[in-house]
C-alpha cells in the first residue's frame, strides 16, 4: 500500500502535465493559425481569425491549471512555427532555410523541456496558493518586479521609451510574469470549485482575480506601445524570451517547480529553453516586413515613382524618367516597394 500510493499520485501528476502538454500546444496551433487568417484581409477570415485568438488563449488559461509553466510558457514558440508553415503553404511565403533551421530549434528544445518537466502538486486550497504567493522569496521577487517597472514607467519610459525597447518589453515581461502567476491561482480556484470544494468565499480568491486583471491590462497596454513603435518582427523574439525567462523564474519561486528535481533535469530544462528562444530568433530573423495595410494605401506597382514639381508644373515620373537640365524640381519621394 505504501508504494501504490506515490506511484498513483505520479501517474496524477504525468496525467495532469500531458493535459497541459496537449492544450499548450492546442493554443499555439489556434494562435498560430489565426495570423494566416488574418492576413488573408477577408471580413469573414478576420472574424474567424479573432476567433481563433480567443480560444488559443483560453486553451493556454486551461494548460497553465493542470501543468507548471516552465513546460506551458516556452511551447507558445510553438504558435510561430504553425505561422510560418501555414504561410508556406497558403500565403506562399517561402520558408526559408534559416526559417526550416528555427523551426527544428524550436521544436528539439520544446521536446527537451517536455522530457525534463517537473512534476508539479496542485494546491488543494486557494489558501494554500495565497500561503506560496506571501512566502518571503516570491514577495521579494514581486517587489521587485513592481518597482523595476515603476523606474521604467515613470522614469525610462518618457526619455527612453521610443528609442530603446527593453524599456516597454521590460515592463510587459516583468508585469507578465505576475500575471501567469495570478492566472494560475485563478485556475486553480475555478477547478477546485467544480470538483466541488468552492473557493469563492476566499477573499484571497478575488484578490488573485483584481491582480490579474490589473496586471493584464498594464502588460497589454505596454505591449501595444512596443508593436506600434518597433518593428513586430524584433519585437517579438525579445519579449518571448523575456517573458518566458521571468515567468519560469516567478514560477519557480512561487510554486517550487524545481524542487526535488536534479541538476541534470533543471540543466537539461534550461538548455531546452535556450534552443527555443534561439531558434524563436532565427525564424523571427527570416521574416519579410509586413506590407503597408490596405486601409492606407492603394496597391502599388514594382516601380518607383515620384512626384515632381517644378517652374509651376506638376508631373509624374518613373524611375527611368529622365529630367532635362534646365528643370528646376523640387523632388519628393512618395513610396516605393
Amino acid at each position: 500500500m505504501d508504494e501504490a500510493a506515490p506511484t498513483a499520485g505520479s501517474s496524477q501528476i504525468f496525467a495532469d502535465n500531458l493535459k497541459g502538454f496537449i492544450l499548450a500546444v492546442a493554443s499555439s496551433a489556434f494562435i498560430g493559425a489565426s495570423f494566416i487568417i488574418k492576413k488573408k484581409g477577408l471580413k469573414r477570415a478576420g472574424a474567424s481569425g479573432s476567433r481563433a485568438v480567443i480560444v488559443g488563449e483560453i486553451a493556454n488559461f486551461i494548460a497553465y491549471i493542470f501543468a507548471p509553466a516552465v513546460l506551458v510558457t516556452p511551447l507558445g514558440a510553438l504558435s510561430i512555427i504553425v505561422s510560418a508553415v501555414l504561410a508556406h503553404f497558403i500565403l506562399n511565403e517561402r520558408l526559408q532555410r534559416m526559417g526550416v533551421l528555427g523551426c527544428v530549434l524550436c521544436i528539439v528544445g520544446s521536446t527537451v523541456i517536455v522530457l525534463h518537466s517537473p512534476q508539479e502538486k496542485t494546491p488543494s486550497s486557494v489558501e494554500q496558493i495565497w500561503d506560496l504567493a506571501t512566502q518571503p522569496a516570491f514577495l521579494l521577487y514581486t517587489a521587485s518586479a513592481v518597482a523595476v517597472s515603476l523606474v521604467l514607467m515613470l522614469h525610462c519610459a518618457p526619455r527612453f521609451g521610443q528609442t530603446n525597447i527593453m524599456v516597454y518589453l521590460g515592463i510587459c515581461s516583468a508585469i507578465g510574469s505576475l500575471t501567469v502567476m495570478s492566472i494560475k491561482a485563478i485556475g486553480i480556484a475555478i477547478k477546485l470549485t467544480l470538483d466541488g470544494i468552492n473557493q469563492a468565499g476566499y477573499f484571497q480568491t478575488w484578490v488573485f482575480a483584481m491582480l490579474a486583471i490589473s496586471c493584464i491590462v498594464v502588460q497589454l497596454n505596454y505591449l501595444n506601445k512596443a508593436l506600434d513603435t518597433f518593428n513586430t518582427a524584433v519585437v517579438s523574439p525579445v519579449y518571448y524570451a523575456m517573458f518566458t525567462i521571468l515567468t519560469i523564474l516567478a514560477s519557480a519561486i512561487m510554486f517550487k517547480d524545481w524542487s526535488g528535481q536534479s541538476a541534470s533535469n533543471i540543466a537539461s530544462e534550461i538548455c531546452g529553453l535556450v534552443t527555443v528562444i534561439s531558434g524563436t530568433t532565427v525564424l523571427h530573423s527570416t521574416r519579410d516586413p509586413d506590407p503597408p495595410s490596405s486601409d492606407l494605401y492603394t496597391p502599388l506597382s514594382s516601380q518607383i515613382f515620384w512626384h515632381v514639381q517644378g517652374n509651376g508644373e506638376l508631373g509624374k515620373f518613373k524611375n527611368d524618367d529622365l529630367l532635362s537640365g534646365e528643370f528646376v524640381a523640387v523632388v519628393r519621394q512618395d513610396y516605393f516597394i
